[in-house]
Protein backbone atom coordinates (compact mmCIF):
# COMPACT_ATOMS: atom_id res chain seq x y z
CA UNK A 1 0.00 0.00 0.00
CA UNK A 2 1.54 3.54 -0.90
CA UNK A 3 1.51 5.47 2.47
CA UNK A 4 3.87 7.99 1.24
CA UNK A 5 2.66 11.99 1.62
CA UNK A 6 0.40 13.72 -0.75
CA UNK A 7 3.80 16.25 -0.83
CA UNK A 8 6.18 13.51 -2.53
CA UNK A 9 3.44 12.01 -4.53
CA UNK A 10 2.86 15.55 -5.88
CA UNK A 11 6.49 16.43 -6.66
CA UNK A 12 8.52 16.02 -9.27
CA UNK A 13 11.53 14.44 -10.69
CA UNK A 14 14.87 16.63 -11.71
CA UNK A 15 14.32 16.05 -15.62
CA UNK A 16 18.37 17.39 -15.64
CA UNK A 17 18.92 14.25 -13.05
CA UNK A 18 15.96 11.74 -14.52
CA UNK A 19 17.65 11.94 -18.39
CA UNK A 20 21.38 11.66 -16.86
CA UNK A 21 19.98 8.16 -14.56
CA UNK A 22 18.76 7.10 -18.66
CA UNK A 23 21.81 7.42 -20.10
CA UNK A 24 23.98 5.76 -17.35
CA UNK A 25 21.61 2.97 -17.66
CA UNK A 26 21.85 3.31 -21.56
CA UNK A 27 25.73 2.94 -21.16
CA UNK A 28 25.69 0.09 -19.02
CA UNK A 29 23.78 -1.60 -22.15
CA UNK A 30 27.08 -1.01 -23.61
CA UNK A 31 25.74 2.05 -25.86
CA UNK A 32 27.91 4.71 -26.92
CA UNK A 33 26.38 7.64 -25.33
CA UNK A 34 27.43 11.12 -25.63
CA UNK A 35 26.11 13.48 -22.30
CA UNK A 36 24.70 17.10 -22.71
CA UNK A 37 22.42 16.40 -20.22
CA UNK A 38 24.14 18.01 -17.09
CA UNK A 39 24.54 21.06 -15.70
CA UNK A 40 28.33 20.22 -14.78
CA UNK A 41 31.28 21.69 -15.85
CA UNK A 42 34.40 19.29 -17.54
CA UNK A 43 36.90 20.77 -16.31
CA UNK A 44 38.40 19.45 -12.95
CA UNK A 45 38.64 21.83 -9.75
CA UNK A 46 41.62 23.61 -9.72
CA UNK A 47 44.78 22.76 -8.05
CA UNK A 48 45.24 25.81 -5.42
CA UNK A 49 41.73 24.99 -4.23
CA UNK A 50 42.48 21.14 -4.17
CA UNK A 51 45.59 22.18 -1.92
CA UNK A 52 43.43 24.24 0.41
CA UNK A 53 41.05 21.41 1.12
CA UNK A 54 43.91 18.89 1.61
CA UNK A 55 45.66 21.60 4.58
CA UNK A 56 42.18 21.41 6.27
CA UNK A 57 41.87 17.83 6.78
CA UNK A 58 45.65 17.99 7.85
CA UNK A 59 44.75 20.96 10.28
CA UNK A 60 42.48 18.16 11.38
CA UNK A 61 39.47 20.01 10.44
CA UNK A 62 36.25 17.48 11.08
CA UNK A 63 34.14 19.01 13.61
CA UNK A 64 30.83 20.04 13.44
CA UNK A 65 30.29 23.77 11.44
CA UNK A 66 28.65 26.58 12.57
CA UNK A 67 25.29 26.44 11.15
CA UNK A 68 25.28 29.41 8.83
CA UNK A 69 29.33 28.78 7.88
CA UNK A 70 32.86 29.38 9.23
CA UNK A 71 32.95 33.00 10.00
CA UNK A 72 36.19 33.43 7.63
CA UNK A 73 34.45 31.55 4.80
CA UNK A 74 31.26 34.64 5.65
CA UNK A 75 34.10 37.37 5.58
CA UNK A 76 35.30 35.53 2.25
CA UNK A 77 32.22 36.00 0.77
CA UNK A 78 31.53 39.46 2.35
CA UNK A 79 34.76 40.28 0.23
CA UNK A 80 33.49 38.59 -2.92
CA UNK A 81 30.66 40.70 -3.27
CA UNK A 82 32.23 44.07 -2.28
CA UNK A 83 34.40 43.18 -5.14
CA UNK A 84 32.60 41.53 -7.96
CA UNK A 85 29.52 43.09 -7.15
CA UNK A 86 29.35 46.55 -5.51
CA UNK A 87 27.25 44.72 -2.60
CA UNK A 88 27.70 45.34 1.09
CA UNK A 89 26.96 42.62 2.99
CA UNK A 90 27.92 42.02 7.44
CA UNK A 91 28.63 38.94 8.58
CA UNK A 92 24.95 38.45 9.76
CA UNK A 93 23.13 38.75 6.40
CA UNK A 94 25.03 35.52 4.96
CA UNK A 95 24.49 31.86 5.33
CA UNK A 96 26.38 28.90 3.98
CA UNK A 97 24.36 26.01 2.90
CA UNK A 98 25.18 22.64 1.13
CA UNK A 99 24.88 23.88 -2.19
CA UNK A 100 22.72 26.70 -3.59
CA UNK A 101 19.67 24.70 -4.22
CA UNK A 102 19.65 24.57 -0.60
CA UNK A 103 19.67 27.75 -0.45
CA UNK A 104 17.02 28.51 -2.41
CA UNK A 105 14.72 25.51 -0.37
CA UNK A 106 15.58 27.73 2.66
CA UNK A 107 14.58 30.99 1.17
CA UNK A 108 11.55 29.29 0.26
CA UNK A 109 10.76 27.53 3.16
CA UNK A 110 10.98 30.96 5.75
CA UNK A 111 8.93 33.18 3.09
CA UNK A 112 6.77 31.32 1.01
CA UNK A 113 2.95 31.00 2.75
CA UNK A 114 0.32 28.43 1.51
CA UNK A 115 -1.13 30.29 -1.49
CA UNK A 116 1.83 32.34 -2.28
CA UNK A 117 2.58 33.28 -5.86
CA UNK A 118 5.96 33.12 -6.97
CA UNK A 119 6.60 34.80 -10.88
CA UNK A 120 8.87 32.68 -12.66
CA UNK A 121 10.35 34.20 -16.20
CA UNK A 122 10.14 31.13 -18.50
CA UNK A 123 12.50 28.91 -19.25
CA UNK A 124 13.59 28.88 -15.32
CA UNK A 125 15.90 26.32 -13.52
CA UNK A 126 14.41 22.98 -13.71
CA UNK A 127 13.65 22.68 -9.69
CA UNK A 128 12.57 26.58 -9.20
CA UNK A 129 8.49 25.24 -9.50
CA UNK A 130 8.73 21.94 -7.78
CA UNK A 131 10.86 24.01 -4.62
CA UNK A 132 7.68 26.56 -4.48
CA UNK A 133 5.36 23.98 -4.85
CA UNK A 134 6.41 21.69 -2.34
CA UNK A 135 6.76 25.02 0.06
CA UNK A 136 2.80 25.47 -0.56
CA UNK A 137 3.32 28.33 -2.87
CA UNK A 138 2.06 28.55 -6.57
CA UNK A 139 4.65 28.89 -9.25
CA UNK A 140 3.30 31.53 -11.79
CA UNK A 141 4.83 31.06 -15.31
CA UNK A 142 5.75 34.23 -17.52
CA UNK A 143 6.36 33.04 -21.14
CA UNK A 144 9.13 34.22 -23.01
CA UNK A 145 10.77 33.26 -26.62
CA UNK A 146 13.48 32.96 -28.88
CA UNK A 147 12.79 36.04 -30.03
CA UNK A 148 13.24 38.56 -26.94
CA UNK A 149 16.24 35.96 -25.66
CA UNK A 150 14.47 34.29 -23.51
CA UNK A 151 13.65 37.53 -21.46
CA UNK A 152 10.57 38.71 -19.36
CA UNK A 153 9.97 42.21 -19.78
CA UNK A 154 8.57 45.15 -17.68
CA UNK A 155 5.32 45.12 -19.15
CA UNK A 156 4.94 41.07 -18.70
CA UNK A 157 5.94 41.43 -14.99
CA UNK A 158 3.88 44.25 -14.63
CA UNK A 159 0.97 41.80 -16.20
CA UNK A 160 1.72 38.87 -14.00
CA UNK A 161 1.56 40.55 -10.34
CA UNK A 162 -1.47 40.04 -8.65
CA UNK A 163 -2.24 40.82 -4.97
CA UNK A 164 -1.55 37.20 -3.80
CA UNK A 165 2.50 38.12 -5.21
CA UNK A 166 5.23 37.63 -3.23
CA UNK A 167 8.33 36.87 -4.86
CA UNK A 168 10.05 36.64 -8.28
CA UNK A 169 12.51 33.79 -8.79
CA UNK A 170 15.11 34.49 -12.11
CA UNK A 171 18.54 33.44 -12.89
CA UNK A 172 21.38 35.79 -14.72
CA UNK A 173 22.99 34.07 -16.16
CA UNK A 174 20.09 31.67 -17.24
CA UNK A 175 19.99 28.25 -16.54
CA UNK A 176 18.77 26.79 -19.46
CA UNK A 177 18.91 29.80 -21.57
CA UNK A 178 22.19 31.30 -20.88
CA UNK A 179 20.76 34.97 -21.65
CA UNK A 180 21.88 37.94 -19.22
CA UNK A 181 20.19 40.54 -17.84
CA UNK A 182 21.09 43.77 -18.67
CA UNK A 183 21.89 46.37 -15.83
CA UNK A 184 19.19 48.27 -18.23
CA UNK A 185 16.63 45.31 -18.14
CA UNK A 186 16.78 44.83 -14.48
CA UNK A 187 16.01 48.26 -13.38
CA UNK A 188 13.69 48.43 -15.78
CA UNK A 189 12.08 45.18 -13.62
CA UNK A 190 12.66 47.31 -10.43
CA UNK A 191 11.06 49.88 -11.55
CA UNK A 192 7.83 48.14 -11.85
CA UNK A 193 9.11 46.69 -8.02
CA UNK A 194 9.34 49.71 -6.84
CA UNK A 195 4.94 49.66 -7.25
CA UNK A 196 4.56 47.25 -5.01
CA UNK A 197 7.16 47.08 -1.87
CA UNK A 198 6.00 44.05 -0.65
CA UNK A 199 7.23 41.61 -3.69
CA UNK A 200 10.74 39.35 -2.70
CA UNK A 201 13.57 38.78 -5.37
CA UNK A 202 15.58 35.46 -5.73
CA UNK A 203 18.56 36.86 -7.68
CA UNK A 204 20.37 33.44 -9.18
CA UNK A 205 23.47 33.67 -9.66
CA UNK A 206 25.21 30.97 -9.97
CA UNK A 207 26.42 31.39 -13.35
CA UNK A 208 27.89 34.98 -12.59
CA UNK A 209 31.43 34.74 -13.77
CA UNK A 210 30.58 32.27 -16.96
CA UNK A 211 29.54 35.71 -18.80
CA UNK A 212 30.78 36.15 -22.04
CA UNK A 213 29.54 39.64 -22.15
CA UNK A 214 30.84 41.31 -18.98
CA UNK A 215 29.48 43.82 -17.01
CA UNK A 216 27.01 41.51 -14.59
CA UNK A 217 24.60 43.55 -12.55
CA UNK A 218 23.07 41.99 -9.65
CA UNK A 219 19.46 43.43 -8.93
CA UNK A 220 20.28 43.87 -5.27
CA UNK A 221 22.86 47.01 -6.61
CA UNK A 222 19.32 48.71 -7.05
CA UNK A 223 18.87 51.31 -3.73
CA UNK A 224 15.40 49.85 -3.53
CA UNK A 225 15.43 46.49 -4.14
CA UNK A 226 18.74 46.06 -2.00
CA UNK A 227 16.43 45.01 1.41
CA UNK A 228 13.94 42.92 -0.64
CA UNK A 229 16.81 41.36 -2.82
CA UNK A 230 18.07 37.58 -1.92
CA UNK A 231 21.31 36.67 -4.09
CA UNK A 232 21.77 33.44 -4.47
CA UNK A 233 25.16 32.36 -5.46
CA UNK A 234 27.76 29.25 -5.17
CA UNK A 235 31.21 28.10 -6.31
CA UNK A 236 29.92 24.41 -8.13
CA UNK A 237 29.85 26.44 -11.90
CA UNK A 238 32.93 28.62 -12.13
CA UNK A 239 35.44 27.03 -10.18
CA UNK A 240 34.27 23.46 -11.36
CA UNK A 241 33.15 22.00 -7.56
CA UNK A 242 29.49 20.40 -8.21
CA UNK A 243 30.51 17.74 -5.59
CA UNK A 244 31.60 19.78 -3.10
CA UNK A 245 28.11 21.49 -2.30
CA UNK A 246 28.60 24.63 -1.09
CA UNK A 247 26.07 27.55 -2.02
CA UNK A 248 25.41 30.60 0.14
CA UNK A 249 22.80 34.18 0.16
CA UNK A 250 23.54 37.55 0.85
CA UNK A 251 20.32 38.51 2.10
CA UNK A 252 18.21 41.14 4.37
CA UNK A 253 19.40 40.26 8.08
CA UNK A 254 15.88 38.82 9.31
CA UNK A 255 15.69 36.34 5.77
CA UNK A 256 19.31 35.24 7.19
CA UNK A 257 18.18 34.44 10.51
CA UNK A 258 15.29 33.15 9.21
CA UNK A 259 16.84 30.75 6.96
CA UNK A 260 19.90 29.51 9.75
CA UNK A 261 17.14 28.64 11.68
CA UNK A 262 15.55 26.45 8.96
CA UNK A 263 18.90 25.02 8.25
CA UNK A 264 19.56 24.14 11.63
CA UNK A 265 16.66 21.95 11.82
CA UNK A 266 17.74 20.15 8.33
CA UNK A 267 21.06 19.41 7.52
CA UNK A 268 23.07 22.07 9.97
CA UNK A 269 26.35 23.11 8.79
CA UNK A 270 27.73 22.34 5.37
CA UNK A 271 30.88 20.33 5.08
CA UNK A 272 33.79 21.32 7.28
CA UNK A 273 36.81 20.15 4.25
CA UNK A 274 34.50 22.16 1.34
CA UNK A 275 34.14 25.37 3.48
CA UNK A 276 37.86 25.72 3.86
CA UNK A 277 38.47 25.14 0.60
CA UNK A 278 36.11 27.20 -0.58
CA UNK A 279 37.78 30.30 1.47
CA UNK A 280 40.01 30.37 -1.04
CA UNK A 281 38.51 30.00 -3.82
CA UNK A 282 36.39 32.99 -3.13
CA UNK A 283 39.84 35.26 -2.06
CA UNK A 284 41.12 34.41 -5.39
CA UNK A 285 40.76 36.72 -8.10
CA UNK A 286 38.29 35.69 -10.82
CA UNK A 287 40.98 35.44 -13.37
CA UNK A 288 42.57 32.45 -11.71
CA UNK A 289 39.31 30.67 -13.47
CA UNK A 290 39.60 33.02 -16.86
CA UNK A 291 40.83 29.98 -18.51
CA UNK A 292 37.21 27.65 -18.32
CA UNK A 293 35.45 30.77 -19.43
CA UNK A 294 37.43 31.09 -22.53
CA UNK A 295 36.72 27.51 -23.56
CA UNK A 296 33.13 27.59 -23.05
CA UNK A 297 33.43 31.06 -25.22
CA UNK A 298 35.08 28.64 -27.92
CA UNK A 299 32.63 25.81 -28.08
CA UNK A 300 29.73 28.27 -27.76
CA UNK A 301 30.87 29.31 -31.23
CA UNK A 302 31.33 25.79 -31.97
CA UNK A 303 28.46 24.53 -31.44
CA UNK A 304 25.90 27.40 -32.62
CA UNK A 305 27.68 27.02 -35.99
CA UNK A 306 27.20 23.35 -35.73
CA UNK A 307 23.18 23.53 -34.94
CA UNK A 308 22.98 25.88 -37.59
CA UNK A 309 23.43 23.15 -39.85
CA UNK A 310 20.27 21.50 -38.76
CA UNK A 311 17.13 22.66 -40.83
CA UNK A 312 14.42 22.94 -38.15
CA UNK A 313 17.18 23.76 -34.95
CA UNK A 314 16.29 27.79 -34.22
CA UNK A 315 19.23 28.99 -31.75
CA UNK A 316 19.85 32.57 -30.51
CA UNK A 317 22.94 33.39 -29.09
CA UNK A 318 23.46 33.12 -25.87
CA UNK A 319 25.32 34.97 -23.29
CA UNK A 320 26.38 33.60 -20.40
CA UNK A 321 26.52 29.82 -18.61
CA UNK A 322 27.27 26.73 -20.91
CA UNK A 323 23.94 25.69 -22.76
CA UNK A 324 22.26 26.30 -25.96
CA UNK A 325 18.44 26.46 -25.68
CA UNK A 326 17.37 26.12 -29.33
CA UNK A 327 13.57 25.77 -30.47
CA UNK A 328 13.04 22.49 -32.47
CA UNK A 329 8.98 22.86 -32.78
CA UNK A 330 9.59 22.98 -36.00
CA UNK A 331 9.45 18.40 -35.42
CA UNK A 332 6.41 18.48 -34.09
CA UNK A 333 3.82 16.84 -35.57
CA UNK A 334 6.70 15.04 -37.74
CA UNK A 335 7.12 10.82 -38.22
CA UNK A 336 10.67 10.01 -38.50
CA UNK A 337 12.02 6.33 -38.08
CA UNK A 338 8.25 5.48 -36.56
CA UNK A 339 8.68 7.82 -34.15
CA UNK A 340 6.49 10.71 -33.96
CA UNK A 341 7.63 13.81 -31.78
CA UNK A 342 4.47 16.22 -30.39
CA UNK A 343 6.89 17.92 -28.26
CA UNK A 344 10.26 18.71 -26.80
CA UNK A 345 9.86 15.50 -24.63
CA UNK A 346 9.38 13.19 -27.31
CA UNK A 347 12.51 15.44 -29.01
CA UNK A 348 14.96 14.93 -26.29
CA UNK A 349 13.97 10.81 -25.95
CA UNK A 350 13.93 10.63 -29.49
CA UNK A 351 17.46 11.77 -30.22
CA UNK A 352 18.56 9.55 -27.14
CA UNK A 353 17.30 6.72 -28.49
CA UNK A 354 18.33 6.90 -32.08
CA UNK A 355 21.16 9.92 -31.67
CA UNK A 356 22.50 8.51 -28.74
CA UNK A 357 22.82 11.96 -27.53
CA UNK A 358 21.37 13.08 -24.17
CA UNK A 359 19.73 16.40 -23.73
CA UNK A 360 17.10 17.76 -21.82
CA UNK A 361 13.38 18.93 -22.87
CA UNK A 362 12.65 22.36 -22.46
CA UNK A 363 9.24 21.35 -20.97
CA UNK A 364 10.99 20.62 -17.63
CA UNK A 365 12.10 24.58 -17.61
CA UNK A 366 8.65 25.85 -18.58
CA UNK A 367 9.35 25.96 -22.11
CA UNK A 368 7.81 22.84 -24.14
CA UNK A 369 9.31 24.16 -27.53
CA UNK A 370 12.98 24.13 -26.69
CA UNK A 371 15.54 21.62 -26.02
CA UNK A 372 18.51 22.65 -23.30
CA UNK A 373 21.73 21.04 -24.89
CA UNK A 374 24.85 21.89 -22.19
CA UNK A 375 28.44 22.37 -24.06
CA UNK A 376 30.29 21.40 -20.96
CA UNK A 377 31.64 18.95 -23.30
CA UNK A 378 35.00 18.44 -24.83
CA UNK A 379 35.11 19.76 -28.63
CA UNK A 380 35.66 16.06 -29.91
CA UNK A 381 31.73 15.18 -28.25
CA UNK A 382 30.20 18.12 -29.13
CA UNK A 383 30.89 17.74 -33.41
CA UNK A 384 30.57 14.17 -32.79
CA UNK A 385 26.63 14.41 -30.80
CA UNK A 386 25.98 17.35 -33.38
CA UNK A 387 26.53 14.84 -36.57
CA UNK A 388 24.55 12.27 -34.85
CA UNK A 389 21.96 14.63 -34.22
CA UNK A 390 21.76 15.70 -37.90
CA UNK A 391 22.11 12.68 -39.44
CA UNK A 392 19.37 11.02 -37.82
CA UNK A 393 16.86 13.97 -38.22
CA UNK A 394 17.80 14.37 -41.83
Amino acid sequence: MNQLSDRINNLSTSATLAMAAKAREMRAEGKDIIGLSLGEPDFNTPDFIKDAAIDAINQNYNSYTPVDGYGDLKNAIITKFKRDNNLNYVPAQIVVSTGAKQSLSNVAAVLINEGDEVILPCPYWVSYSDIVKLNGGIPVEVKTSIDTDFKMTAEQLEAAITPKTKMIWYSSPCNPSGSVYSEQELRSLARVLEKYPNIFVVSDEIYEHINFKGGHFSMANIDHMYDRTITVNGVSKAFAMTGWRIGYIGAPDWIARACNKMQGQVTSGANCIAQRAVITALETDPSSISYMVEKFKERRKLILNLLNEIDGFKSNEPEGAFYVFPDVSAYFGKTIKGTTINNATDMSMFLLQEALVATVTGEAFGNPDCIRISYAASEENIKEAIKRIKDVLN
